[in-house]
């Protein structure tokens, strides 16, 4: 077939010379060509600061929170937490404007599906008094107040003087067998103010304890790779 032909095959108004030289040229700058297409798509996912101060603007005092865009991700929208931090996801083909519009809907989605779920102060205090009577029958020692806090730095606190104990809010959905490795933690201290041998000579009564911090360990780990989220501050 003439180049002539594929001109005329083509059906559409072009330069001639620019199609030739596209049909000699094309399988040598393919490389070039999916490079290019590869930056275009790129600038379509990352708009300007002047595009992005057309869109709606987001409610204030929003969570942390980040937004992540799936090509396998069809029609469906979904919101979970990892390591504390909410993420949202997506499908890809989602434009910003309706991007912006779903992130406030979703985030409240969730927050009201973890309200329901979250634990209250009584489940601390039945938890404390069931962690007193398996593991740790000779003391007589009982909390004044068992509550959730929030807290950053810690886990737990104990203050011996008042025995009110605290329980970071972070834990709030933690596994049963973390949440009862902190408070048996804060329930030792009720005798033991320190960190002593005779501490964690108690402190090993617990049956899950390796398991336990492990998972926290865990949890820290992964809130320090979460990027530009940090959920300690």
């Amino acid at each position: 077939m003439s180049v002539d032909n594929v001109v005329n095959n083509a059906s559409i108004n072009r330069d001639p010379d620019k199609y030739i030289q596209e049909l000699i040229f094309g399988d040598i700058f393919e490389d070039v060509a999916q490079k290019v297409e590869s930056q275009r798509k790129s600038k379509r996912r990352s708009p300007s600061a002047s595009s992005l101060s057309s869109l709606p603007a987001l409610p204030p005092n929003l969570p942390e929170f980040r937004v992540i865009r799936s090509a396998r991700r069809k029609r469906g929208i979904s919101a979970i937490r990892q390591n504390g931090l909410i993420e949202i996801h997506i499908p890809d083909k989602m434009t910003r404007r309706q991007e912006r519009e779903v992130i406030p809907e979703m985030i409240a989605l969730l927050l009201r599906r973890e309200a329901k779920a979250k634990r209250g102060n009584d489940v601390l205090e039945s938890l404390a008094l069931e962690l007193l009577e398996r593991y740790l029958p000779d003391f007589h020692e009982r909390p004044a107040s068992v509550s959730w806090r929030s807290m950053r730095e810690r886990w737990g606190s104990c203050t011996t003087v008042d025995r009110t104990i605290r329980i970071s809010d972070r834990l709030n959905g933690a596994p049963d067998f973390v949440l009862s490795c902190v408070l048996f933690h804060e329930l030792v201290h009720l005798r033991v103010a320190d960190h002593s041998e005779d501490f964690y000579a108690i402190l090993a009564r617990y049956p899950d304890l390796e398991r336990a911090e492990a998972w926290l360990e865990g949890f820290e780990a992964g809130i320090a790779l979460l990027p530009d989220s940090p959920l300690l501050s």
